[in-house]
This record gives structure tokens, sequence and C-alpha cells, in this order.
């Protein structure tokens, strides 16, 4: 793969690329606790038939920058990262696909960009609006939903998560999936990615700016959902241990034109649980 570091939206982000450059551009986007690294099962089925893949760090994740400030985090801000990526590759309507944290700015750009995009493919995360409602009023929702809550706490936080080369985030990672989904060589990979200087605070402010973003919602006069008028699919792992099923129908009835389909064995981690399954539906739906 090609590496390059790419400004937009006032910032630098590290960019994998492969594939045919001629070939339709596909985005993936990463969340929490991952980088590029976590579609290595995707990247070279997509290549293969005949993609070109474009895969950031998304801020304040390994490579790319990491400014300081939960504020630089707003997920409108994050979005604008990817546009700005969209426009560096000359691309004017995208194929975009996120899985957790990449997910809620994939959803983000469809909404508030939804001519910048062509195809969006959710992988186990709800409309944000469908998230918002289910924290506030689903309590079995907010029980799933309690480390949000502890990555509030500055500077703590960080350091219990990092503390014996990041033993208790390495747990975290990989007791949320099955035994096989992440090997020994995957969490060391992330572990190199969670030592870059700065990178745990840059990805807890994720975290930190979503809370302060919900609280106003809570307070203010309730809107409708927001709909989503770009073609969808939703892919969902029913054994996610932070995301209740529930959420996914709720979604896919807020877009226009939706599909969805749920793997009953998969984790939150779908991509890894079934990559070929997903890897199969991916293709189909970006053709």
């Amino acid at each position: 793969m090609k590496s390059q570091l790419i400004t937009t939206n006032n910032i630098n982000l590290h960019v994998m690329t492969d594939g045919p450059e001629n070939g339709p551009a596909v985005f993936l986007l990463h969340g929490f606790p991952e980088f590029h690294y976590g579609w290595k099962n995707q990247i070279p089925v997509l290549v293969e038939a005949g993609f070109r893949v474009i895969v950031p760090d998304q801020r304040g994740y390994n490579l790319s920058d990491k400014p300081k400030g939960v504020s630089a985090y707003d997920v409108d801000i994050l979005a604008k990262d990817i546009v700005g990526l969209f426009d560096h590759f000359g691309i004017q309507k995208a194929k975009l696909v996120g899985h957790d944290w990449g997910a809620v700015v994939a959803w983000t750009v469809a909404i508030n960009h939804p001519e910048r995009l062509e195809k969006l493919a959710i992988l186990n995360v709800p409309h944000p609006d469908v998230m918002t409602d289910f924290v506030l009023h689903n309590p079995a929702q907010r029980k799933k939903s309690w480390y949000v809550f502890f990555f509030q706490i500055p500077w703590f936080v960080e350091w219990m998560l990092s503390k014996n080369n990041f033993e208790y985030l390495g747990r975290m990672l990989t007791r949320s999936g099955r035994k096989s989904t992440f090997t020994e060589a995957d969490v060391i990979e992330y572990k190199k990615a969670w030592s870059q200087k700065g990178a745990l605070t840059g990805m807890l402010n994720w975290y930190r700016s979503v809370m302060r973003r919900g609280l106003r919602s809570a307070f203010s006069k309730k809107k409708p959902a927001r709909r989503v008028h770009v073609p969808t699919m939703m892919l969902w792992g029913k054994r996610d241990v932070a995301l209740s099923s529930e959420m996914a129908q709720p979604s896919i009835d807020l877009c226009d034109e939706g599909e969805l389909t749920f793997f009953d064995k998969s984790t939150h981690w779908v991509q890894h649980d079934a990559s070929v399954e997903v890897n199969q539906k991916l293709i189909e739906f970006m053709r």
C-alpha cells in the first residue's frame, strides 16, 4: 500500500491507498480503538475486485494529526475531514464504508453532505439520532454504554488504559470479540498505534466530544430524526456487547433506500469475524 500525509480541513491525515488509480474509489473509515490496520481483511479483496481503496487514520489516531482540545473532535468536524479527502482525490461522489466511530462519521457525511456520496455502508453502528434516543430512554443500552461515561474522566483514563503496555485497553479490545477475532500479532500492531504521542487522548476525545453534544441535545427541543437519502447498506454482528441490535431496524427505517443484514454469530467486529461474507456484501453493494 502507498502511505501519504494529506492536508484536509486544516490538519494532516495519514492515508493508505491501494488498487488501480482509475478504479472506483472506496473509502474505509475505522473506529475505536483501531486504525487503518482494522481493514486488513477487506483491503486486498476489494483491490482484487478492481476498487481503489483509500483508508485514512482518522484525526487523533496513529500517524494522523492529534489536535488538542475536545472541541476539535466534534463529529461535524470529523465529517469535514473526510469530505476534504474526497476533494484531494478529485472524487465528487464517493463510496463510503464505516465501522464503529468510522460509521458515526460516515452517517454524518451522509446527513450533512449527501451530494458527496454515491453509496453508504455501515457496520455495527446505529443512526446517530437513534443512538441518542436509545441512550436517553433505554436503560439496557445505557448499561451497555458504561465505558462512554468512564472515558469522560480526564488523565485517569489515559493512565488506566496505557499502564503495563496498554494491558487494560488490549483486554477491552480482545474480550469484546470472539477468541479468534484478534490475534496476538494484531494486538501488537494496535499497541504501536496507541503508543504514538498524544494518540490515546485524541482517541478518547471523540467520546468526550460526543458526550458534550449529547448533553446539549438532551436539554434542547426535540427535533425529528434526520433522514438519509443516500443508498445505504447496514451489516450488523448480533453478539455486540456494546450496541444493541434493536437499534439496527429503526436506523435503516430512516434511510430512503436501505438494506439490513444481521450476522448472528458475529460480534461488534463483524468485518473480522465474518470477513468473507462482509467482503462479498461490500463488493456486491459497491458495484
